[in-house]
């Protein structure tokens, strides 16, 4: 299944395609690094190789925004607090994101207009399997406050930055 996907989305590879400097710099050096984090040799011992990709894409994910406020709903907290040690760990989203950079990983697609409308501009929003749950992630894809998405298959990536133009990236992750 793995292959399966890869070779499925190869013409999406390292960012090819991607116009926007700032987006085509995220895939390559945040999403799609290959080079060994400070805290993978800490973090995610005995997991199987899912849990470990999407574990290490968090931490980096959690070391690119260095947020104030990490809601993690998905139990990946481990790798989630070695990416950015000041951030505060939340397992609820009783906070509104507005105002504070905030990273937010939801697991199964389980997004809601209410969580939407909590996200603000400085708010990273990770859906995880978006494969299965393609209705809930194009309401986040389709959300007017989201701006930039990356569909890596596995989770989805949004942004909701208000300066910026509205763009989707499928990315082979």
């Amino acid at each position: 299944m793995q292959a399966f996907v890869w070779l499925k989305r190869i013409r999406h590879c390292r960012g090819f395609g991607i116009q926007s400097p700032t987006d085509y710099s995220f895939v390559r050096d945040v999403v799609n690094e290959q080079r060994p984090y400070y805290a993978y040799s800490e973090v995610g011992l005995t997991d199987d190789w899912l849990r470990s990709k999407l574990g290490r894409l968090y931490l980096r994910l959690a070391n690119y925004v260095q947020p104030n406020v990490i809601a993690d709903l998905a139990g990946y907290s481990d790798y989630l607090s070695a990416g950015c040690r000041k951030a505060a760990l939340t397992k609820s989203l009783s906070n509104d994101f507005g105002n504070v950079p905030a990273l937010v990983v939801v697991p199964d697609g389980d997004v809601s207009p209410a969580l939407l409308s909590h996200c603000g501009d400085k708010t990273m929003l990770v859906v995880e399997d978006i494969s299965k749950h393609r209705r809930q992630w194009q309401t986040v894809v389709q959300w007017p406050a989201a701006t930039v998405t990356f569909d890596l298959y596995y989770c989805g990536i949004a942004t909701f930055n208000p300066q910026r133009a509205k763009q989707h990236y499928i990315v082979n992750f």
